[in-house]
């Protein structure tokens, strides 16, 4: 394996546990935390998560507070912070035991949700250090939401289109808290209001404030055919709903 193949499959691993953190799970069957996320505010200033360790060895990890922002693209952006403290900032785990980081929030609620993430990161130990294998090295991000003094859940479907039977929206979060997006539901319908095609995308966390662009190409048969498109777009605070006009012209490549 090249060097390169490894940097990118620690890469990856990374990103995953970092991103998803589903419950129950635990990236490559060696540690994993509970709850998956903290949620703060002005009663709740702090909490416990818990680290497990699943493997038969020691466990040795880190951890790093860091500032949670999206990009015009809504692509994850990650700072240092201060904001957060938590304890300890590094720990040793025994074979099969578990132990606790205490985090809370330096400062007060705000007219808007506060979003951070603390990095749990494994220190490879010399086993994996020295070994012969490839060592790869697995991060969990748990979310911290700081809950703003009065939540607003909105958002709004922007710049939706078709051209050469690709569609095209924006999904704007216009509110003061994050949503996670679970699904996008497109439906094609033709004159007679009868299904041309269906297309479900997959979503993500949208931090408030933050736009993400979305786009997939539409079967060009079943584009022609179809006069309106319904989006759905499911969170889990709200549903948004939007409807586009469709003429064949925008389905010719």
């Amino acid at each position: 394996m090249t060097r390169f193949t490894v940097s990118f499959l620690v890469l990856v691993l990374s990103w995953v546990c970092a991103s998803l953190l589903l419950p129950g799970v635990s990236c490559g069957g060696e540690f994993r935390v509970s709850p998956i996320r903290l949620d703060l505010d002005a009663k709740a200033k702090s909490g416990v998560i818990t680290v497990i360790n699943e493997a038969d060895e020691k466990l040795q990890c880190q951890m790093k507070a860091m500032e949670w922002a999206q990009d015009r693209e809504g692509k994850d952006v990650y700072t240092e912070t201060q904001d957060i403290i938590f304890f300890p900032k590094l720990m040793t785990i025994d074979p099969k035991s578990e132990r606790i980081i205490r985090a809370g929030i330096r400062i007060p609620a705000a007219a808007r949700e506060k979003t951070y993430r603390l990095f749990v990161e494994e220190i490879p130990g010399p086993k994996k250090a020295e070994g012969v294998a490839v060592a790869v090295t697995i991060r969990f991000g748990v979310p911290i939401f700081v809950k703003p003094v009065k939540e607003e859940a909105k958002g709004v479907v922007e710049e939706a289109g078709i051209s050469k039977s690709t569609f095209t929206a924006v999904v704007r979060n216009t509110g003061n808290v994050h949503l996670i997006i679970n699904s996008i539901n497109l439906t094609g319908k033709d004159q007679k209001g009868e299904k041309t095609f269906s297309r479900e995308l997959s979503g993500w966390y949208l931090l408030n404030g933050v736009s993400r662009p979305y786009s997939t190409p539409l079967p060009p048969d079943a584009c022609i055919k179809t006069t309106t498109l319904d989006i759905e777009v499911k969170t889990d605070k709200l549903n948004l709903n939007s409807k586009l006009n469709v003429d064949a012209s925008m389905c010719r490549q």
